[in-house]
């Protein structure tokens, strides 16, 4: 857990333990020839020029680009199923509904722990292996006490067992199980689920799928208070299929986060401002689903912190892939990149709650960081979907190349020194 990465030809980083916004939200810092001293899994010191005296491990990066960690705010990466016929079904023109939850909700309830723990692990390990250190994983395919904190024991489990980050999200509030009345499922809900869950400690954060067909903004506040009053964190999953005014709730209940947006109005974005609440935004999602991009200047212009995830799940966004969501966000968000390294670090961190752990460079934060097949972190999201990263650090660990990478891209060289 100590170690000198040196041989950086650029580092870039956002500084801080703030989320940035506005124009704030595109500035990195940026330096040549750099080096990172890491001691007990923390970084001490980070800076240009001549390498500094170190007894340890080192690693040369042989003049490649350094970043943070990617951070991934936004996925559902445990379940059981597949729904490829779904995706063949919108390849022919049929829209999303969302209807195809509960198809995944049949595979998951039907699979044990160990099988979820199973089909899990070597989807977070691709994650991994793209330079993803800190991944947020919901529940919300049991839609019973049971089978949700079955999912969530799976990502304890994992997160004991692979060398990432994983914060637990209780989703229960996904959408209603055929065998419950709506309205009891909102009370087994308010009184039996999130007390339970925020009881054994088994989620950090509590979501709701406020949309068409699935919660009103009634529902969703009634939920969201009573997981606030547990302990849990908040988060919305806002505004995905038409305007319902969920951004506008989760301004109003400071949520750390709200997700999705597509369809955000000029009132949510002024709540999520007034809320100091980060946007999460997933392109991967509105590229499968034929949709409107949201709108990020507004976003931005409005002082609103974006961060950016993937939503990986089996229907409306089978994309494991944080960098491809990275060219996404430049090619049809129009973000800088930049903006875009900062919503997959600092920003990302905030939507999750890490922000003073995770996201930058610079001493006192956790040493999770990437060496990128690249020379300059402008080159991460150009090189679409390939995978740059060349040596992935948690912790101050130089973490082995493992059986699920990606071909690796860039122009570099791939053997490893130190």
């Amino acid at each position: 857990m100590n170690l000198l990465v040196y041989g950086i030809g650029q580092l870039a980083t956002p500084l801080g333990q703030e989320p940035r916004r506005g124009a704030a939200q595109g500035e990195l810092t940026v330096l040549r020839d750099a080096y990172v001293v890491v001691r007990d899994g923390r970084i001490t010191d980070v800076g240009e020029g001549r390498r500094p005296r170190f007894l340890g491990p080192a690693l040369d990066v042989e003049g490649r680009c350094v970043t943070p960690g990617l951070v991934d705010p936004h996925t559902h990466a445990v379940f059981a199923g597949s729904r490829v016929q779904e995706f063949l079904a919108r390849a022919r023109g049929e829209r999303y509904t969302g209807g195809g939850i509960l198809t995944t909700v049949r595979a998951t309830r039907e699979a044990g722990e160990d099988e979820l723990v199973q089909l899990a692990r070597p989807r977070l390990l691709r994650m991994l292996a793209q330079g993803v250190t800190t991944v947020e994983v919901k529940s919300g395919y049991g839609l019973t006490l049971a089978d949700e904190a079955k999912m969530l024991r799976v990502v304890r489990r994992l997160d004991d067992e692979l060398p990432l980050t994983l914060v637990p999200t209780f989703m229960g509030a996904h959408a209603f199980p055929p065998e419950v009345p709506r309205d009891a499922y909102v009370r087994l809900l308010v009184e039996e689920m999130i007390p339970a869950v925020a009881r054994d400690g088994l989620a950090w954060f509590c979501d709701v799928f406020c949309d068409r067909g699935f919660y009103t903004v009634d529902e969703a506040r009634a939920i969201l208070t009573a997981a606030g009053g547990a302990g849990l964190g908040l988060k919305v999953h806002a505004d995905e299929l038409v305007h319902v005014g969920g951004a506008e709730l989760a301004g109003d209940l400071s949520a750390t986060s709200a997700e999705h947006l597509l369809h955000v109005s000029e009132a949510g974005i002024r709540a999520l401002a007034q809320g100091g609440t980060v946007a999460v935004l997933l392109p991967g999602t509105a590229f499968v689903l034929g949709e409107l991009f949201p709108p990020l200047r507004d976003l931005i212009s409005a002082g609103v912190p974006v961060a950016l995830g993937t939503d990986f799940n089996p229907g409306s966004s089978p994309v494991a892939s944080l960098p491809l969501a990275m060219s996404l966000a430049i090619l049809k968000l129009g973000m800088s990149p930049a903006e875009v390294l900062i919503g997959t670090t600092l920003n990302a961190a905030a939507a999750v709650g890490l922000e003073d752990e995770v996201g930058s460079l610079e001493p006192g934060k956790r040493a999770d960081l990437v060496a990128w097949d690249a020379r300059t972190y402008e080159e991460i999201p150009y090189w679409i979907g390939g995978n740059l990263a060349w040596a992935v650090v948690r912790g101050g660990v130089v973490l082995p190349p493992h059986p699920f990478s990606l071909p690796r891209g860039g122009e570099g060289k791939n053997d490893r020194s130190g």
